[in-house]
């Protein structure tokens, strides 16, 4: 399975997969500003989408799922609990998709929205927001249905991965090569903490430091209700 991270603007991260042993294209938190590259790559390749996986739903941007789905008929696969509309399929932790060949699994960790998820496949995690890579920490879990406690509560999930597997994030500085989980664990401030009391001190102090989301007001009503703003201010 090949992973490809297509993004070389900004710090929001998009993910193809694809094997060469077959001509299927899945595409994993892409977003709505370079749905057209993405488009382009997957044509000069002679690839054909079969799906897009959204880990959450995106309050910094919007996302390029359901304009993917339109215009290819692609599946769009979001946790069963989301409100966003226009996704095509709905997962949870019995949920298995095969794919090329090789099983795609999901795992819930709520905290930094409520539909937030885990993305399982072969020697890769897909992590969202849920994690970053090093001292990046984790998402916030200050915005719209972000639980603290419940992120918390969802770092035990990781227990279920192998330490081999490359934790693939859904925001990095551009450049940020990804890591295993292993050296995650090693190098990730919030797998280091002992009390939730901790972690509620980082996110508090997190939430200080990065301040507004200063696309939320645009990304997310789109997000939620699957469609495209006539007036889009970042991309004007």
């Amino acid at each position: 399975m090949r992973v490809e991270q297509l993004n070389d603007e900004g710090w929001a991260k998009t993910y193809l997969l694809t094997d060469d042993n077959y001509k299927d294209a899945c595409l994993i938190d892409p977003v709505f500003d370079y749905t057209d590259k993405y488009l382009d790559l997957i044509e000069e390749r002679g690839l054909t989408l079969k799906m897009t996986i959204a880990t959450h739903t995106h309050a910094d941007h919007i996302t390029g799922c359901f304009t993917l789905r339109e215009k290819t008929s692609c599946e769009y696969i979001m946790w069963k609990s989301t409100a966003s509309l226009g996704v095509s399929k709905l997962v949870d932790g019995n949920s298995s998709i095969n794919f090329c060949g090789h099983k795609i699994t999901f795992y819930h960790v709520p905290g930094h929205t409520e539909d937030s998820m885990i993305v399982h496949l072969d020697k890769h995690i897909f992590t969202g927001d849920f994690l970053f890579t090093g001292e990046g920490g984790v998402g916030r879990d200050d915005l719209p249905s972000g639980r603290m406690k419940d992120h918390w509560d969802s770092l035990s999930v990781l227990s279920e991965f192998s330490n081999l597997v490359i934790v693939n994030t859904g925001h990095e500085p551009p450049g940020t090569e990804m890591k295993s989980l292993a050296w995650n664990k090693e190098n990730n401030p919030i797998l280091n903490m002992e009390t939730w009391e901790q972690y509620r001190d980082w996110q508090i102090e997190s939430a200080k430091q990065l301040g507004y989301v200063s696309k939320i007001k645009v990304a997310l009503p789109a997000n939620m209700f699957g469609e495209i703003p006539e007036v889009i201010p970042w991309l004007e």
